[in-house]
């Protein structure tokens, strides 16, 4: 095209140079989109970081604050076995099974937790047998210790009564045989400790 209207739509200047190209908007727009973005990670960072580690948490439970469910039957090794006899002395209830992974990775803390308390007396352990066989029971204690009753469920009555819905879980029974605290996830003995502490124990 040549002439006046030429001209009009020529892309160049009239001393013969291109035009600079427009100044792109997407920078000011990415620092707005960002600087949200940057807000709430750093807000959930500081939540992951104040909240308690999956393999360390206290969690709800309707037991909590009531007489703890019945605990009878028999142990893997034959003997009886009857909760009421344990008045008197914190319990940690725990219900796990050998093919459970993270029961066989929490056994360590609370073979701990027993053996801390085993002087004074003042605490013990109770395993409840969930859907496993007694002889491989027996078996993983005598390979990684722990010398605390395992009682077992067969009809899984006292699972349900407890409300298990993943294992492990344990429940932490005051001297008086109230529920006071359910743990989920692999236990420690610390954590236990630091319960027992809170609730004046």
């Amino acid at each position: 095209m040549t002439g006046p209207a030429a001209d009009i739509f020529s892309p160049v200047d009239d001393d013969g140079a291109d035009p600079p190209p427009p100044r792109p908007r997407r920078r000011r727009v990415a620092v707005w989109v960002a600087a949200p973005v940057a807000v709430v990670l750093a807000l959930l960072v500081g939540v992951l970081a104040t909240r308690e580690p999956a393999s360390d948490r206290v969690t709800r439970s309707p037991l909590l604050g009531q007489v703890a469910p019945v605990i009878e039957g028999e142990t893997v090794d034959g003997n009886r076995f009857d909760l009421d006899r344990y008045a008197g002395r914190w319990v940690l209830v725990n219900f796990f099974a050998t093919w459970c992974v993270p029961c066989r990775r929490e056994h360590p803390e609370l073979v701990r937790f027993a053996a801390e308390h085993e002087a004074a007396d003042d605490a013990s352990v109770v395993s409840v047998m969930f859907q496993d066989d007694a002889a491989a029971v027996r078996r993983f204690f005598q390979e990684k210790g722990g010398e605390w009753p395992v009682v077992e469920d067969p009809t899984g009555e006292t699972t349900l009564a407890y409300g298990v819905v993943k294992l492990p879980e344990s429940y932490l029974i005051s001297p008086d045989g109230v529920v006071q605290a359910k743990f989920t996830s692999s236990v420690t003995a610390a954590r236990v400790d630091r319960v027992i502490t809170e609730l004046g124990g």
